[in-house]
């Protein structure tokens, strides 16, 4: 019975929450509006978490990144943190997305390494690709941008 009326006050919250913001579902011939711009004059700040090795996961981040800017352009930032077997995608070894990942780097998209998964790996800054960052801790650096006000996704299965 507690997890059932627990269960229903969390839909109630959350009807009043989504109530409270309005609807963003887009009617035919209807288009995106931007918020005002914050800081800097971008409107939308963006961390993505990818710690996964699977090419399909990475495929599937970038395709979100293509979506992100197709839809924002300029007004948004966007930090790829790589860490455990994430970082493979930025490996010259390994990566099987290098032209995707040049073509997002020249469009702003910053994509940062964990350093503490680079010592745990034995991995040098060499092995990685131009363009790529380095950060002390993938999982702080995480942490940090969500305290900064960006939206938090997470890459992968």
């Amino acid at each position: 019975m507690k997890g059932y009326m627990l269960a229903l006050l969390m839909v109630l919250q959350a009807s009043v929450i989504f109530s409270q913001q309005g609807s963003h579902a887009l009617s035919s011939g209807d288009s995106l509006s931007l918020p005002k711009g914050t800081a800097g004059g971008f409107a939308h700040h963006v961390v993505i978490q990818l710690n996964s090795g699977d090419t399909a996961a990475w495929r599937g981040m970038l395709n979100n990144i293509q979506h992100l800017k197709e839809t924002w352009g300029n007004s948004v930032i966007i930090e790829v943190v790589t860490h455990g077997a994430g970082v493979e995608i930025l490996t010259k070894e390994k990566t099987t997305q290098w032209q995707r990942l040049t073509d997002f780097m020249h469009s702003g998209v910053s994509f940062v390494v964990c350093m503490n998964t680079m010592k745990g790996r034995n991995l040098s800054k060499e092995a990685f690709i131009p363009g790529a960052g380095f950060v002390p801790s993938g999982i702080v650096e995480v942490v940090l941008k969500q305290e900064q006000g960006y939206s938090y996704l997470k890459a992968g299965f």
